[in-house]
């Protein structure tokens, strides 16, 4: 063939506007919106999704190694496709599954086709054609066809330039069911969703019932949410055990009300709060009987959207250990005492005081925050969150369930609900698969593709292929913790490289058969903006090991830009069953590689090599809490060519920007206490990168660290548990 010309082109007509979008876009945007708002909802229906974003695609030809097939359903309106200067030419995309097809968008870049056809195949070989032309207009076309395939293709025969065919998107919508019957959304919440009324007889009573089932269960298979309708409640000691949520079921906090408690301690484990894990209160007015209110919590036990009309302890009686927690867009009143807490972090809150702190105490947000004082006293407090979207929540409208998704705020400060109506959408249940115990993960996709939200209720999943969350604006939301198990080494959750996905409320535990990964958001090259609107990851905790043997080699992988990780806790178990150094593998706890993504209250631990790796630009971390595996059985299971140890937390030599608050490490090397860490953090000396309120500490004198940041700050020693730190780096 000879020798092609060369051309220079100009970016797509959407190009200029697609990062960081600008302020008429956003007005328009907003306006759009409060119309939509006024309009009543649609009933559920199977609507069409993307469906080819992701997948395997194949071309005639490719006209330079920068302009691959794969580059048309990347979701990145900035690459394309482009093919050899001749006739005929096609691209064809393979959906994974027989889908219905129902609409084709080509976004033609300057070299479109005149002449082309849309084909559809069930095998790849046999094609029929849903839609031909000789006249095709290029720039973006939408067309509207019918037909089942699970190949598409896109076949040119007239080229309207000198040059070959160049595709920006070529995106494919429709339902991937398998043309089964239509299912439904809404329904009943299930038999672990208890829901009261102030008229309920012997509420006290059925909440002492479940605590007891629950109180000491770290590891059962129980599940319960405990629901509120709005009124008041009088005498209540809701005492919270594992496993458990309590919420209301108002649009605001103030609208369901008790005048009594909503109390975590640690009676079953002898007064020690270190394991007081997964459990939940939101949405919910206390007016304590004391005037203190007592949640002594560890990691995944978040208070969110709580106003306390009094004090809160965060302590358990006896004032015993206790390994720090999370609370959002709350308002106590009175004073908040940590007391023996080591570390905590509390986000787009209002508090009357703050009394004390052990060793990491960060705010972001915060009306009433002490100003920072860190290491001594050891405050970092950011006056605002640069990016915060609250978690979504069921409520009642009238007699209707419906679950509210909060809108986004930037540089938030305070509550989201303190000053009139919250900002947000409200969807009615019937746009929601309910699902329930014994769904597989077959209906759950299907649900997924006829375009329903996920309601998980109460209870253990096992799933024996991936969720595929591939429509933007998807709600996954959990309730009573609700819980996914992969079989068989999938992974359990993938979220396509959309607008807006909302992840919610659910534990996810490793399979006996190892994983590759347990949760991804955006596929691997993801580069689409989501700045206007991103994905959120909020209360969803990753475990691996504890109830019984798990593997996984990276628990969670974010590829997704801007993406937003608003609290979780990624464990490698070090107690329970199916616990050891290669019994519970799991080499990485979370690794970043999507750009502009900001993590608010990120608890990662135990981890065989890095418990958090960052490759991304611009990433940012509020409060990092973290302690390294414990039971490394010695120093060399844990080096790292000529370095002693994996960091906790490692920035990529290749990033330039990075900026991370109020983050600590701990190690308690308890088989081999010899173990030296050469750090706790790793990162590239630049300009751009930057550290504030780092903290290493020795547990006791098992194990030591020689440095908290590379080369920098001094080894801990000793049996005091003093930590070292570092103010700011570099």
């Amino acid at each position: 063939m000879p020798a092609a010309p060369t051309r220079q082109l100009g970016p797509p007509p959407t190009l200029a506007h697609h990062r960081r979008r600008g302020t008429v876009a956003l007005i328009v945007t907003a306006m759009v919106a409060a119309l939509l708002g006024l309009l009543p909802a649609a009933p559920a229906q199977a609507a069409p999704v993307l469906l080819s974003q992701g997948r395997t695609v194949t071309a005639s030809s490719e006209e330079n190694g920068g302009t691959a097939a794969a580059n048309a359903v990347d979701g990145n309106a900035g690459t394309r496709w482009s093919s050899a200067f001749s006739d005929p030419q096609w691209i064809q995309v393979d959906l994974g599954a027989s889908a219905t097809v129902s609409q084709v968008v080509l976004a033609w870049e300057a070299a479109y086709a005149k002449g082309y056809r849309i084909e559809l195949s069930g095998n790849g070989t046999d094609w029929t054609t849903a839609h031909s032309t000789t006249t095709g207009p290029g720039g973006t076309e939408t067309l509207n066809v019918s037909g089942t395939a699970r190949y598409v293709r896109m076949y040119g025969t007239a080229r309207a330039t000198q040059y070959g065919y160049s595709l920006w998107e070529f995106k494919i919508y429709g339902t991937t069911n398998g043309g089964g019957p239509e299912i439904p959304g809404g329904g009943d919440l299930g038999p672990n969703v208890l829901v009261f009324d102030p008229s309920t007889p012997d509420i006290q009573g059925k909440l002492d019932e479940i605590f007891r089932r629950q109180e000491s269960a770290q590891f059962g298979a129980d599940r319960y949410q405990l629901l509120f309708k709005p009124g008041t409640y009088n005498n209540i000691n809701a005492q919270i055990g594992f496993y458990t949520s309590i919420s209301g079921l108002g649009l605001n906090p103030d609208d369901t009300t008790f005048n009594g408690d909503v109390t975590v301690d640690a009676g079953w484990f002898d007064g020690n709060a270190t394991q007081n894990f997964w459990r939940s209160a939101e949405n919910l007015a206390l007016n304590p009987v004391n005037g203190t209110n007592r949640w002594a919590v560890s990691q995944a036990a978040p208070f969110r959207r709580m106003h306390v009309k009094g004090g809160l302890n965060l302590a358990p009686s006896g004032y015993g250990w206790a390994s720090g927690g999370y609370i959002a867009d709350s308002k106590i009143d009175g004073t908040v005492g940590p007391y023996s807490q080591q570390q905590w972090y509390t986000r787009d809150s209002s508090v009357g005081g703050w009394t004390n702190g052990v060793w990491n105490m960060t705010f972001s947000g915060v009306q009433g925050a002490p100003a920072t004082g860190f290491p001594n006293p050891p405050y970092t407090t950011l006056d605002t969150t640069p990016v915060s979207r609250e978690k979504p929540f069921l409520y009642l409208d009238g007699g209707q369930y419906k679950v509210f998704a909060p809108a986004k705020r930037v540089n938030a400060r305070g509550t989201s609900w303190g000053n009139g109506a919250p900002q947000g959408e409200s969807i009615p249940l019937d746009r929601f698969y309910v699902v329930k115990p014994g769904a597989t993960a077959a209906t759950i996709n299907a649900a997924l593709d006829q375009g329903l939200h996920l309601l998980f209720t109460p209870g253990v999943y096992h799933v024996d292929r991936t969720i595929n969350v591939n429509r933007a604006n998807t709600i996954v939301l959990g309730l009573g913790l609700a819980t996914i198990i992969p079989d068989n080494g999938v992974t359990a959750m993938k979220v396509a490289d959309v607008d807006g996905v909302r992840l919610a409320g659910f534990l996810i535990d490793a399979g006996p058969v190892n994983s590759p990964t347990l949760l991804e958001i955006g596929p691997q090259g993801a580069s689409a903006d989501h700045a206007a609107n991103p994905t959120t990851v909020q209360d969803v905790f990753i475990r691996i090991g504890g109830a019984g043997p798990g593997k996984a080699t990276t628990s969670m992988v974010v590829n997704s830009d801007d993406t937003i990780i608003d609290h979780t806790w990624v464990w490698r178990a070090d107690h329970g069953e199916g616990v050891g150094w290669e019994t519970n593998r799991a080499d990485y706890g979370v690794r970043v590689h999507g750009d502009d993504v900001l993590a608010t209250g990120l608890f990662v631990e135990h981890f065989n090599k890095y418990d958090v790796e960052w490759y991304g630009e611009r990433g940012r971390t509020i409060f990092f809490q973290n302690e390294k595996a414990y039971d490394a059985p010695n120093q060399a299971a844990i080096q790292n060519g000529a370095t002693k140890g994996y960091a906790a937390y490692r920035v990529d030599d290749s990033v330039n920007t990075h900026e991370g608050w109020g983050m600590g490490s701990y190690c308690y090397y308890n088989v081999d206490p010899t173990i030296r860490q050469d750090h706790g953090f790793k990162a590239p000396v630049k300009p751009g990168v930057k550290f504030h309120s780092l903290l290493v500490v020795s547990l006791s004198g098992h194990g030591h660290y020689e440095h908290v940041i590379n080369d920098t700050g001094s080894p801990t020693s000793g049996t005091s548990t003093v930590p070292s730190t570092v103010v700011n780096f570099p």
